[in-house]
């Protein structure tokens, strides 16, 4: 099955404590604010992406993200509403490309694009294993 650039989907959420870039600080000298992170935004974005390629993957695969090039332009407080949109727009050899933005209720917060690639899970989590153990990968 082909994906037909404009094929898009969406994914929602609202913010919560969990979410906030504040809870990204470790030590007490580390200062975030108590708003969206911005690493929760891009994973929004790459539900949103993910969404669009569920009817291409089968058995042992899944969609991985590969490459993020965004900006986060707006703050979103605690409690609010986030909605991701990906828009496919073509491939890039193997990899799946992506327009994505994210919006809250006061409009959007962020804007890029965004790569995927389908790949086997199974290879993908014994390569992970290999080289995180001091090994190389296949």
């Amino acid at each position: 099955m082909n994906l037909t650039p404009g094929t898009n989907a969406t994914a929602t959420m609202t913010v919560e404590e969990s979410d906030l870039a504040s809870i990204l600080a470790q030590q007490a000298e580390d200062c975030f604010p108590p708003v969206l992170a911005t690493a929760r935004m891009i994973g929004l974005m790459e539900l949103a992406a993910s969404r669009v390629l569920h009817s291409l993957v089968v058995d042992d695969q899944l969609s991985v993200g590969v490459e993020v090039n965004v900006t986060h332009s707006a703050a979103t407080p605690f409690g609010a509403t986030v909605t991701a949109e990906a828009v496919f727009t073509g491939m890039e050899g193997k990899l799946y490309l992506f327009d994505v933005v994210a919006r809250d209720e006061g409009g959007e917060i962020g804007r890029g694009t965004h790569k995927r690639a389908i790949v086997s899970e199974n290879r993908l989590l014994s390569g992970a294993s290999k080289r995180c153990n001091g090994m190389t990968s296949d």
